[in-house]
């Protein structure tokens, strides 16, 4: 049995991760602010669903606040032992479009809880660190399917920047201090009580609310669309020495938001009410994910089509609705 300290971990991708490795009977100590960046709710949903599990213990912590995360480090390593096999580090903010209006609690995030959390595992001995990073890295001007050799200098958002500089971060304490790290590049997660400011659930609760969907562009623009459960196994798969390693977690599929609709609208059973406004210079108009890496060096690949992991978010929203519904968006 191993432990595991994962960061956010009423996220949307983190309490799947969780959730994957207490199943399989490993402790997960996590970590979360439970900040309003999005509907709390949310978040207190997921941390519910956790905390029933056994090996689950949670606390209240900011990535971003070093001196609130050294005790929990401390508290484990004065018990004469190593406090974690290895650190997730699923805390972050994101977000392209808000990372605009808002670039300081990006960094703060990010950027420094990534810092904070390598010089931990420095400190204290930590052999494995995980970073979740993303697609957005990759821009407008690589060549499609995107890999992970892809030039990621032209970035549109502050949100691409401040996971720039983590894994920046994760590759000098790489070198320097010898921690194994895997860096993982997921492409557009989306699957149950997924996060409201992403278009899976926006879309879903507006069509099945009847309320008029907001559509950014023309529709044309295409996502690697990936489900939780699988991006999670993917995470989890990344755990074993690897050295340093940033790997695309993916299906190798896109689908257009046009179709997208289309296909939550068969699920729903009632068309869009679609209001079109601009493209934001800070969407990227294709991702679009090469898994070969994942692979050959993981033995992972997605196994969720799209049509089956839209089915199952409908079916959550549709089981939550009473309170779904009021989520902020």
């Amino acid at each position: 049995m191993s432990k595991f300290l994962v960061t956010g971990v009423a996220g949307f991708i983190a309490a799947k991760v969780a959730e994957q490795l207490v199943r399989r009977g490993d402790q997960v100590v996590g970590v979360d602010n439970l900040c309003d960046s999005y509907d709390v709710r949310l978040k207190q949903w997921r941390l519910d669903q956790l905390r029933a599990l056994p090996g689950m213990e949670f606390h209240p912590i900011d990535v971003a606040d070093r001196f609130a995360l050294r005790p929990l480090f401390q508290q484990k390593a004065s018990l004469g032992e190593r406090p974690f096999d290895g650190v997730i580090n699923l805390a972050a903010r994101a977000g392209v479009r808000d990372s605009v209006v808002d670039p300081w609690s990006f960094f703060d995030t990010n950027a420094m809880g990534t810092l904070n959390l390598l010089e931990l595992c420095r400190e204290f001995g930590i052999p494995k660190f995980v970073l979740a990073s993303t697609s957005s890295l990759y821009g407008a001007h690589n060549p499609q399917p995107f890999r992970e050799d892809a030039n990621t200098d032209v970035l549109l958002s502050p949100y691409a920047a401040s996971k720039k500089a983590a894994e920046a971060l994760c590759s000098t304490y790489h070198h320097l201090h010898g921690i194994d790290v895997t860096v993982f590049r997921y492409f557009t997660v989306y699957g149950p009580a997924g996060r409201p400011d992403m278009a899976p659930f926006r879309f879903i609760k507006w069509i099945s609310e009847g309320e008029t969907l907001t559509l950014y562009g023309d529709g044309t623009q295409q996502r690697d669309f990936t489900y939780v459960d699988d991006i999670a196994r993917g995470t989890i798969a990344g755990l074993k020495p690897l050295g340093y390693q940033v790997i695309n977690l993916g299906t190798e599929r896109t689908v257009a938001l046009m179709d997208f609709i289309g296909l939550i609208e068969k699920l729903v059973g009632r068309k869009a009410r679609i209001q079109r406004e601009p493209r934001h210079p800070a969407d990227m108009m294709v991702t679009w994910a090469d898994t070969s890496k994942a692979r050959e060096v993981l033995g992972w690949q997605a196994s969720t089509a799209v049509e089956e992991g839209l089915e199952k978010a409908v079916s959550w929203y549709m089981e939550n609705r009473h309170w779904a519904r009021d989520v902020k968006l």
